[in-house]
């Protein structure tokens, strides 16, 4: 009787790594989240929409029973620029959550690519997302009477704050939506977005609060990014008392850091976890 060896089958090295490989990879993930743009139109639409829609309510239906010196509009729009990146963790939340659902985390687990790319990809894609929101809704505000009143070199940096912002934002949403499986939490954080982030100087000036929530919204940080925004686009502002309406500009970068740095460990965590 003639025995046969059979060879064993060869491994398939896997990549060794390395930040080309990973953000190889990350640029893939964008695309595949990227791709909905073109399959889901009327998404993208609406959700470039809400804001404009917000910003006609609150600037016309609203503004004439609220007197700020300088304008309404213009003491509104930068509130409405920052409200409009916080509401960014929503859509970043109900999308992590609805791949975790549907196993398309667990199939991206599965493949010889790089642990970071998913996250890294995620926040690529919805950074991409939420520049082309802000420059529509940047134009939507030109289009009703806003202006910058500072040079090019401040408006450009309160972009950047704005920008930092959502990528705090960002991360709190992707942990959120790792954490949360189930619509009925996704729901609940949808919900709580709203007075969060009404509780901030976006729509009337903190110092008309009563004195507690005047406390509590002086250390949200939309009201840091609100603040430090208006400043830079010489918009009106009515200050608020305390050091934390003092050093706006201080809070509105360390916020962001703070933010990213706790969610964003606590998402890589909860993403290495996942399946256990």
């Amino acid at each position: 009787m003639t025995t046969t060896t059979v060879p064993a089958p060869v491994a398939t090295a896997v990549p060794s790594g390395g930040p080309s490989w990973a953000l190889r990879d990350a640029w893939t993930v964008t695309l595949r989240d990227l791709g909905h743009w073109r399959r889901q139109p009327w998404d993208l639409m609406i959700g470039l929409a809400f804001p404009l829609l917000l910003l006609l309510m609150f600037g016309y239906l609203l503004g004439g029973a609220i007197d700020v010196p300088g304008g309404y509009i213009e003491f509104l729009f930068p509130g409405m620029l920052a409200v409009t990146m916080a509401f960014g963790l929503e859509s970043t939340m109900t999308a992590v959550s609805t791949d975790v659902q549907r196993g398309v985390t667990d199939r991206f687990r599965s493949l010889p690519m790089s642990r970071s790319a998913v996250l890294l990809g995620r926040a690529i894609a919805d950074m991409l997302s939420s520049l082309v929101g802000l420059l529509v809704l940047l134009l939507g505000g030109l289009a009703v009477g806003w202006r910058w009143h500072e040079g090019p070199g401040s408006a450009l940096l309160a972009v950047g704050l704005l920008l930092l912002l959502r990528f705090a934002f960002l991360w709190l949403g992707i942990w959120l939506g790792l954490l949360f499986r189930g619509q009925g939490g996704v729901t609940a954080v949808q919900i709580l977005v709203w007075p969060f982030a009404f509780l901030s100087n976006a729509f009337v000036p903190i110092s008309t609060m009563p004195g507690w929530i005047e406390a509590l919204s002086a250390w949200n940080p939309i009201t840091a990014t609100i603040a430090a925004t208006r400043d830079l686009f010489g918009n009106p502002t009515v200050a608020g008392t305390g050091w934390a309406s003092e050093h706006a500009l201080l809070l509105a970068v360390l916020w962001p850091v703070v933010l990213v740095t706790v969610f964003g460990v606590l998402s890589v965590r909860r993403w290495t976890r996942l399946g256990r």
